[in-house]
Formats: C-alpha cells, sequence, structure tokens
C-alpha cells in the first residue's frame, strides 16, 4: 500500500521517492510507469534489499549529502514511510533528523504500527526520530494513507502532531522525500 501511495504522488507533482533499508535506492523513475503493477514490478526489481533491515540514520545522512543540500529536501515536504525500526545508532538518526528538519518546510512520518492497540513509539529509531518530526499519522491501510495524502497537501496540518516540535523540516524498508514527498 505504501509503495502505490508513493507511486500516486509520483505521477501527480515533482516529487522523488527512495527507499531505505541497508542502502538507499532511488526509486522515482521506476514510480512513473504509469500502470501500478508495471511500477510495483520495476520497483521490486530494482531494490535489492527488501530485508535487510533498516540502517535510517547512516540513509537519511547520505539523503542529505547527495540531495538535500541540493534542494530535494530544502523547502519540501519530506514524508517518511517507516516503523522506525533502526539497526543503526539511534542518535546518529536523531541528528539527521534535526538536520532534514532544519532544511524541510515539513516533516511527515507515516507509521504503518501506530494504529495498533496500545501501540507507543518506543522503537529505538522512532524515539530519537518523533522530536523533529511535524506530523506523525498513520500508515496502516488504504484509509490512513488517504489521511496522509490530506496531511501532505496541508488540509489537515494538525493530524497526529503533538510529539513533533515546530515547525521546519523510507516502506519494507522505504521513505519519499522532496517537494510533496510521498
Amino acid at each position: 500500500a505504501l509503495l502505490r501511495f508513493a507511486h500516486a504522488a509520483v505521477r501527480g507533482r515533482r516529487t522523488e521517492v527512495f527507499t531505505v533499508g541497508t542502502r538507499l535506492t532511488r526509486v522515482t523513475g521506476e514510480l512513473s510507469h504509469r500502470d501500478a503493477d508495471l511500477a510495483m514490478a520495476a520497483v521490486s526489481e530494482a531494490v535489492p534489499d527488501w530485508r535487510g533491515g533498516t540502517r535510517l540514520g547512516i540513509l537519511l545522512r547520505e539523503f542529505l549529502d547527495r540531495y538535500g543540500q541540493r534542494g530535494t529536501a530544502r523547502g519540501a515536504v519530506v514524508v517518511l514511510l517507516s516503523d522506525g525500526w533502526e539497526r543503526g545508532d539511534p542518535r546518529l538518526l536523531a541528528a539527521q533528523m534535526r538536520r532534514l528538519h532544519r532544511l524541510a518546510h515539513r516533516v511527515v512520518w507515516a507509521n504503518p504500527r501506530k494504529a495498533r492497540p496500545g501501540y507507543a513509539p518506543l522503537a529505538s529509531g522512532m524515539a530519537a526520530a518523533l522530536p523533529s518530526v511535524d506530523a506523525f499519522v498513520e500508515g496502516h491501510s488504504v484509509a490512513a494513507l488517504e489521511r496522509l495524502a490530506a496531511v501532505v497537501r496541508g488540509a489537515d496540518s494538525g493530524a497526529g502532531t503533538g510529539t513533533g516540535t515546530g515547525a521546519g523540516a523510507g516502506a519494507g524498508a522505504g521513505g519519499a522525500k522532496g517537494r510533496e514527498r510521498a
């Protein structure tokens, strides 16, 4: 569902999409296929690390070094689609999230686990990232992704907030980043 959301976003606006697992993979081109099934097949072929865990901090730093300073994240609504499980050092993730928050207009994090009864953002990566997140929303269903789209558009700018700090500013292991990124 998250990749289909990203597919729809790529078709509608200037959007860049990256997956984050054990490496950073740009999949914007693969998602630009008009046919959603062809786009999903192209992404599956392009991403070599679906099952390797997530190194959010290291790969967010790589994204910011390679793409963020050049304008992909600058002034953008940046959407991260991830459960927040981090294999690396959560302090590095926290530092890179602060950096992203300074560059981007807004940082939105959609977490598919957030809808579970009793959920608390205790995973080390999620806890480290939250202070730099402007909106923290669910990402578990089509309805949740529709609400995410409203948050990205600004129609529901307060949804899921309360965990982030101020203004500012990974699916299977993934994330989408950029101008109106999803």
